[in-house]
């Protein structure tokens, strides 16, 4: 019972957490396009904010070990997200935007690892983990539809750092177990050398996806009509879908993580695909519902094939962190390739890249048989 009550605490934790982080972020090229109309500063304002997470997912994920405790971590991410993200309210050029999304980077980083990690370490069945886990993706779904619904680009702010006030308070009555230290030298290091294959496919998969991602919004208005709250809508296909698959897999889905994982990377590809022959807004939600579950299996496949074998607030951090620097190394080069080309050459990218990652994540696996046995 009492396992009980701290996961549906960790879940609406979680649930306002990426409610607040989402709100803003599916948005914010269209929130840039009036700041700036270059496309390459649109994707310089999208990288920053990632750039930011990168530094600090590392470090506090890090030090998260060191600690040995997670709670503190997560804390202080949620009263700094509540700050940061509140002040893009007050952001009217883009200097001040790229200073607000620096620090709205550096505080979520701050608690994104710690609270992966809390939520695996919480459950005695580490499969239950997935289901606690899978509420980022109804959090995303619902800042997503909260924009759509308040259809104000600066009411969103406001709204969004609401959301972390409220998931601030589900972490007061969580328990602080104190985890074992983890304090022996070069461990980031060890843990990237071993898992090199698996961070790289993650990272080129994720630089393909983000690229396509800085420009979807604006091809759903300026090319196929969409209003705001259509683009909600589509991306709503996509959450929703992320977050049925997340829970199933508690249960239902007994392929091992590592396979979960190639199949989430490779499966990205035909996303793509199937988006160069859209031709109205509404003919993209199949595939961003395909973009879902494949996220759902490499998220989930990805990081509890980490936790299972390494430190586990470490190993997540880098996770993120990886994903991070895929999302500022995507929208810089899509914003290069919009302007020499045009937006579907991107799509031609992503494609490509991601083939790439397919074939990097053919060669994880080597330890997987030491996963299971742990």
């Amino acid at each position: 019972m009492l396992n009980l009550q701290v996961n549906n605490l960790v879940r609406s934790a979680t649930f306002f957490q990426h409610a607040g982080i989402s709100i803003i972020f599916v948005f914010m090229p269209i929130i840039a396009k009036g700041v700036t109309n270059s496309v390459f500063e649109i994707g310089l304002l999208v990288a920053s904010f990632s750039f930011a997470q990168i530094l600090s997912e590392i470090y506090f994920g890090r030090h998260s070990d060191k600690k040995g405790t997670r709670l503190k971590f997560i804390r202080v991410g949620f009263i700094g997200c509540a700050i940061a993200f509140g002040l893009h309210y007050f952001a009217d050029d883009l200097t001040m935007f790229f200073l607000v999304r620096i620090a709205a980077g550096i505080a979520s980083g701050i608690m994104i690892p710690a609270m992966i990690a809390y939520s695996y370490e919480a459950n005695i069945d580490k499969k239950r983990a997935a289901t606690v886990i899978s509420f980022h993706a109804l959090g995303w779904l619902a800042g997503i539809a909260a924009a759509g619904f308040a259809n104000d680009l600066k009411l969103i702010f406001l709204i969004s750092s609401a959301s972390f006030v409220i998931g601030l308070l589900f972490t007061i009555k969580l328990p602080n177990p104190e985890q074992v230290k983890e304090l022996t030298p070069g461990t980031m290091k060890k843990v990237i050398s071993k898992n090199k294959f698996l961070f790289t496919s993650l990272l080129l998969r994720h630089i393909g996806a983000t690229a396509v991602w800085t420009i979807f919004p604006i091809i759903l208005m300026e090319k196929w009509g969409a209003e705001l709250y259509q683009i909600s809508i589509v991306y709503v296909a996509n959450t929703l879908t992320a977050f049925v698959l997340m829970n199933v897999m508690a249960s239902k889905i007994n392929f091992s993580n590592v396979t979960k994982f190639k199949i989430g990377i490779g499966c990205t590809t035909f996303v793509f695909v199937g988006l160069l022959f859209v031709t109205e807004w509404w003919m993209a939600m199949p595939f961003m519902a395909l973009v879902g579950g494949t996220w759902a299996f490499l998220f989930i496949g990805g990081n509890f094939h980490l936790m299972e074998n390494n430190p586990r607030s470490t190993s997540t951090g880098i996770f993120s962190s990886t994903i991070s620097i895929a999302t500022v190394v995507g929208p810089v080069i899509a914003g290069g390739i919009a302007f020499v080309f045009d937006y579907f050459s991107v799509m031609y990218f992503a494609i490509v890249i991601i083939i790439c990652a397919f074939v990097v994540s053919l060669k994880i696996g080597k330890e997987k048989e030491i996963t299971n046995n742990i």
